[in-house]
């Protein structure tokens, strides 16, 4: 077996659908509303980036000391994905509340992937794997 590195990182990916369309078109309601959650999961903010796209869809990164959260929208599918890795602290299940709650996801799927685990060997495992619907 491989050395056991002490990363305590974490990777989340997120997919939401059935997501309010006007506020996934909206780059100053998304960039608000990933800041809010970054710091929901008490993580260090460093620089904020987002490109609205033309006819439609908003991407961004907030980068963060820790790594990065990221999302993608696809307005006419009511769509919107995710990137959450983080190291150290922080805990981006937070973040995923107040991102669900500010796009009015019908459902979500959310991947939880322990990362950097070993230097040899397998390096990542699923931490979970995750299905909700709103009530």
């Amino acid at each position: 077996m491989g050395k056991i590195m002490d990363t305590k990182s974490k990777h989340l990916l997120i997919e939401l659908f059935d997501c309010h369309k006007t506020t996934l078109q909206d780059q100053t309601k998304i960039e608000t509303l990933l800041i809010q959650a970054a710091k929901a999961a008490n993580v260090t903010i460093v620089q904020s980036v987002f490109h609205k796209y033309f006819p439609q869809g908003v991407t961004g990164v907030v980068i963060i000391e820790e790594s990065h959260l990221s999302i993608h929208t696809w307005p006419e599918y009511g769509y919107a994905s995710v990137d959450f890795y983080t190291c150290g602290k922080g805990i981006p299940e937070k973040a995923l509340d107040i991102i669900q709650s500010g796009l009015i996801a019908g459902r979500t799927e959310v991947i939880c992937v322990d990362r950097g685990q070993s230097l040899t060997d397998t390096a990542m495992s699923l931490r979970y794997h995750r299905h909700a619907m709103k009530n």
